[in-house]
């Protein structure tokens, strides 16, 4: 095995093509509109083909609802109901869940379909893997939260419950209210924007370091390596199945934030 490895390694440097993901992958050439401000990379492209998608299934659903609903209505209102019940219902409550239920699933259901970009053949690039989309979702749960909480307390109450949390003796605020606002509108966006990326590349890295392992070991060696091939295939497999868990999980995890972040909001501290 380890002479194998070697003639693999040899292979790499001296003709085959292996290459491995790296950086690079997420900031690929402009190929449209290049110096103005609608440029297009393949990352851009990719986010626009999975809003057109999203915005398609949710206007066919919107349209073509019936009172008996079709397998592709009723999956989508076993999504609604389940960013509503448990999500929003279960951090909010019902009666602010009744208000503030639709920035929750703006944020739930962009991050999923940006997210599941990732392992779909011929995209293959998470639309939240690069920073722009994961910061501007975070600075949209920033207002929410900050708009919910002036909204119910109003600016002076918001303030000074984010701030100023109650039965503390006042010297101590000197350290405390310092740290309270650098949690509250500081971290906590920036939390969910580093979260969200961080997972996703993350994943492709995994993904493509096996499907790159799996072209080069079956095309470009001999002998025992290209059973290797087959492990990696396999991986590749298991790392597909475990990102799709991953897609949804961190777009739950985001809207799930989002919605405890407004309760937080509109409580005492």
């Amino acid at each position: 095995m380890l002479k194998a490895l070697a003639v693999g390694n040899a292979l790499v440097q001296t003709g085959g093509e292996f290459h491995t993901p790296s950086l690079d992958d997420f900031f690929p050439p402009i190929f449209a509109f290049e110096g103005t401000p609608f440029a297009l990379n393949r990352v851009m492209l990719i986010r626009l083909i999975m809003l057109a998608v999203m915005v398609v299934l949710f206007l066919a659903y919107t349209y073509r609802a019936k009172l008996v609903p079709s397998r592709g209505q009723a999956t989508m209102e076993l999504l609604f109901d389940f960013v509503r019940t448990s999500i929003s219902e279960q951090a909010m409550g019902k009666k602010m869940a009744a208000k503030y239920s639709g920035v929750v699933a703006v944020v739930f259901f962009t991050a999923l379909f940006m997210n599941f970009a990732g392992i779909i053949p011929g995209l293959n690039l998470a639309g939240t893997s690069v920073a722009g989309l994961p910061i501007l979702m975070a600075i949209l749960s920033w207002v929410a939260f900050i708009y919910a909480g002036i909204r119910e307390q109003g600016v002076g109450g918001f303030f000074k419950s984010a701030l100023f949390p109650p039965g503390v003796p006042k010297p101590i605020y000197l350290i405390l209210t310092p740290i309270e606002a650098l949690s509250t509108f500081v971290i906590r966006p920036f939390t969910l924007f580093v979260r969200l990326m961080a997972n996703m590349i993350s994943g492709h890295f995994m993904l493509a370091l096996c499907l790159a392992g799996t072209n080069f070991l079956l095309l470009y060696t001999q002998g025992p390596l290209r059973g290797v091939g087959v492990a990696t295939f396999l991986g590749a497999i298991f790392v597909t199945l475990f990102e799709m868990l991953v897609a949804f999980l961190q777009a739950y995890i985001f809207a799930i934030l989002t919605a405890v972040y407004i309760d937080l909001s509109v409580h005492s501290h």
